[in-house]
């Protein structure tokens, strides 16, 4: 094997490993993290993961080849939007988690006769995982089972599509593929200059982000996990957590890209895809 054949091999596995680091960022364990906050199984969180990284890859590639193959030249504007893009969706995130966290004491109601028999446990209607106070008494609940957040995007028709569950972290996935693919694009372009090469180390980048993200997933998908059996009191602390980091997060990137380092809402937008 030639010296170049050599280097453009370690090329490629750099961009594996490059891909698994690069689904270390914050931005994405924020997301992840938000969405793994509902499961309640290892092996479900992972695909979740696994969901959600080639929802990435595949955005990606699609705006890696546009750039490396076709030489399109994204505008500040639309590359600022791209990245906004992100803090919208984990702002989402955020609120779809802390919508069925912060229920009032009392929230439940009793039917007239009926003995309160009201507690307060964690407690999951389909794969919406919540808690408040409540009653398993007819009209003690607090709230019908249809009336969760997720089970109203399930009534919008979505719920009638197959293997929904996983379109959801899917649909995060390309949404975030959207703030670093051009970066990528212009830095395998600055190494690489052959567009079949190039794509294949895109292609690597995104297994590597897939795994990495699998392997991410496991690690948050552990706490809450054993949590929800054992310490229910401190999963709801948990989920809470991650719902307000990924509000938070997401506040300050849209203020970032918006109006200061970004300018996208100003009059002299500056993006930096490096």
């Amino acid at each position: 094997m030639t010296e170049i054949a050599l280097n453009l091999v370690s090329i490629l596995f750099l961009g594996f490993f490059l891909g698994m680091r690069h689904a270390t960022d914050a931005d994405h364990v924020v997301a992840i993290a938000t969405i793994v906050s509902r499961e309640r199984g290892v092996a479900a969180s992972a695909l979740i993961g696994a969901a959600w990284g080639i929802g990435h890859t595949i955005t990606v590639m699609a705006v890696g080849a546009a750039i490396i193959v076709f030489g399109v030249v994204i505008p500040p504007q639309l590359g600022l939007s791209m990245e906004l893009a992100v803090g919208i969706m984990l702002v989402l995130l955020g609120v779809l988690t802390l919508t069925g966290m912060g229920r009032a004491a009392g929230a439940a109601r009793v039917a007239p006769g009926q003995a309160p028999d009201l507690h307060d446990h964690l407690h999951a209607h389909g794969d919406y995982v919540h808690r408040h106070p409540h009653g398993h008494l007819p009209g003690a609940h607090g709230h019908a089972a249809e009336h969760t957040p997720l089970a109203r995007l399930d009534r919008s028709g979505l719920g009638r599509i197959a293997y929904y569950k996983w379109l959801r972290p899917f649909a995060v996935g390309l949404v975030h593929g959207l703030a670093g693919s051009a970066a990528v694009a212009l830095m395998v372009l600055s190494i690489i200059r052959e567009p079949v090469a190039a794509l294949g180390y895109l292609l690597l980048f995104g297994i590597g982000t897939v795994a990495g993200m699998m392997l991410i997933t496991l690690i948050l998908a552990v706490p809450f996990t054993v949590t929800a059996i054992n310490l229910p009191k401190f999963n709801w602390r948990l989920r809470v957590a991650s719902g307000l980091v990924s509000f938070v997060f997401g506040v300050f990137l849209i203020y970032s890209i918006g109006f200061a380092e970004g300018g996208l809402f100003t009059d002299t937008p500056s993006w930096d895809p490096h």
